[in-house]
């Protein structure tokens, strides 16, 4: 019949019910530590654990014991602002890779809803490691929000020359304070082009990833509410633990700790991933 010997002799694995219990209760505790976490995240963290399961196995646990993630639609609150006076720079990073750490920044500005009205933050990654490496909150759009992210930045990262500065075109990104800082730290400064939502899209994903793992999970009532949950949640959980699945599912931190490895600092003079390089500059959230 020219059928394998092997599938002849083939018999199912009987299900161990004390092992899908143990594998359950895991996923549970992972759901609930990630609450937005999806079916081929929560695989790849057991994966991570010594866990040996297929994600089909727990795609059909999480939907028979209702652990999917359902996404909340979102309140549009428009932050940028493109009708200025000032510079517009070309666009430097279309269909650009970065291959090493500290290449090229990309930086962003989103809403917090809060009782009174609205919180803001701006936020700066390197688009090699998808890191958060600096971060501002505040109560307007002046531009000391952005300044403040990228003071943090730059003091904890001592950025080379030529390092990409990326970001939409408002305005507190193309005035002249923010601008003198890049100029004086030699970046090269790079905007999103006119209408295009895609340009600045890794800065937009952690901008959605925050809001649909943290903000909308929480009710944020102050100001104070907002950066007691907000900074841990970047520093803690974003950085240190989230599995980021274009940097080959691992967390940040980790992703840059292997690079420095493969890599050491005579390539990368410019890495480190902790602490404040300069001494005389202390930011903001050191010690929260």
């Amino acid at each position: 019949m020219k059928m394998p010997r092997s599938t002849y002799y083939y018999r199912a694995k009987e299900k161990d019910p004390e092992w899908e219990k143990r594998l359950l209760a895991r996923i549970e505790e992972i759901v609930i530590e990630f609450p937005k976490y999806g079916y081929r995240r929560v695989t790849k963290q057991l994966h991570r654990e010594g866990w040996t399961v297929n994600r089909k196995v727990v795609l059909n646990l999480m939907r028979e014991h209702g652990l999917l993630c359902k996404r909340k639609r979102k309140f549009v609150v428009h932050t940028t602002d493109s009708n200025h006076p000032y510079p517009i720079y070309p666009n430097l990073v279309k269909g650009f890779v970065a291959a090493k750490i500290n290449e090229v920044w990309v930086s962003d500005i989103t809403y917090i809803r809060i009782s009174t009205g609205f919180v803001y933050l701006a936020v700066i990654l390197d688009l090699f490691s998808r890191k958060a490496i600096g971060w501002e909150v505040s109560t307007t759009l002046e531009r000391t929000l952005t300044i403040g992210a990228l003071n943090m930045a730059i003091a904890d990262r001592n950025p080379p020359q030529g390092c990409i500065h990326h970001s939409d075109r408002g305005v507190q990104y193309a005035a002249h304070d923010y601008v003198d800082i890049l100029k004086a730290h030699k970046f090269r400064i790079s905007m999103s082009d006119k209408g295009n939502p895609y340009d600045n899209a890794f800065a937009e994903s952690f901008m959605k990833t925050l809001k649909y793992e943290e903000v909308y999970l929480s009710d944020y009532q102050t100001y104070a509410d907002v950066v007691r949950n907000i900074v841990p949640f970047i520093r803690d959980v974003y950085n240190a633990k989230r599995l980021h699945s274009s940097i080959g599912y691992v967390p940040p931190d980790e992703f840059e700790s292997r690079q420095l490895k493969e890599n050491p600092p005579a390539a990368f003079p410019m890495v480190p991933t902790e602490g404040n390089l300069n001494p005389r500059v202390e930011h903001p959230w050191a010690g929260i």
